[in-house]
């Protein structure tokens, strides 16, 4: 995603705003806890795509999503970005429906070292020793953890993964973020509302079946799931890359804290080990991104 070489206000705006709503999302999720989280994932497709329809035909860019769906390679990417988004969607929903947001808090701190990782060993992309240094480290703080519980962070490991390669393909993909994002709810529409449809005609859906709640709850997942993401993608566009790689960290904050003084999830000593190795290479690398920048704007 492209970047400019100086910071905004909007941009800023844009970008905080998008990371206090993730950072609160695990608040909502939890509201629908009695709901299956393959049915909550298929109303954020659903009612994402209202939302993010309203948006481009607000900015006059429906043309380039027409566009989109008459060119193959375009839309083949389409597919894997979306099948990436909605794999990752369906991994947090889980975890905070079943008491591993820490693990989700875990994953979003891991992913910007893991992107940097991708860019290494796909793009070939040369990396500062800093920065191997806190992929190191973050690596050793998935090791511990793995010891620790006998089995991979799997949650973890999967929203680190997903959205990594999700934030890799989209950038393959030659039409805006807003398009996109649209693109993508399209492409997961049908299997969508062929799933509601079957558990309405089971009589086993949470939509419309007298509880108000949880009907206001499912439609509200459009906006929850649309604004941030469409917030975000254009706040990146008025931001500096070293800007936004220290913004990105408000999110997963907000999920440990919410995981452990609202969920009161188990913090356990791998965990008092492990995270503290994160931060320490979440700061090496920030600090690496930083320095980077204020060497490019030098004359």
């Amino acid at each position: 995603m492209k970047s400019t070489h100086s910071d905004t206000p909007q941009g800023f705006a844009f970008a905080v705003s998008a990371y206090f709503l993730w950072g609160f999302l695990p608040l909502y999720m939890k509201a629908m806890a009695d709901i299956s989280p393959v049915e909550v994932l298929a109303h954020r497709v659903l009612w994402s795509v209202p939302v993010a329809a309203a948006v481009l035909w607000m900015t006059a860019r429906t043309q380039d999503l027409k566009s989109a769906f008459t060119t193959p390679k375009t839309l083949m990417m389409g597919v894997v970005t979306a099948a990436l988004i909605s794999v990752n969607w369906g991994v947090y929903i889980w975890a905070i429906f079943s008491g591993h947001a820490l693990d989700a808090a875990l994953g979003y701190y891991i992913n910007p070292l893991f992107s940097v990782f991708l860019g290494a060993v796909l793009l070939s992309e040369r990396l500062n020793p800093v920065k191997w240094v806190a992929i190191g480290l973050a690596l050793v703080a998935v090791v511990i953890l793995t010891i620790d519980a006998g089995r991979l962070p799997i949650v973890a490991i999967a929203l680190t993964v997903t959205w990594g390669f999700y934030a890799y393909f989209k950038k393959s993909l030659p039409i805006g973020p807003n398009q996109g994002f649209l693109l993508e709810v399209l492409i997961l529409t049908p299997p969508a509302m062929a799933f509601v449809f079957y558990l309405m005609t089971q009589g086993s859906g949470h939509f419309l079946n007298g509880n108000q709640v949880n009907t206001l709850l499912l439609l509200g997942c459009g906006v929850v799931t649309a604004v941030p993401l469409m917030l975000y993608a254009n706040g990146a566009k008025l931001l500096r890359l070293s800007t936004i790689g220290m913004l990105q960290y408000i999110a997963p904050t907000m999920i440990f804290l919410i995981a452990v003084f609202v969920f009161r999830e188990p913090f356990g000593q791998a965990r008092m080990v492990a995270f503290p190795l994160i931060w320490l290479a979440l700061v090496l690398y920030t600090s690496s991104l930083w320095r980077e920048a204020q060497r490019a704007r030098l004359p």
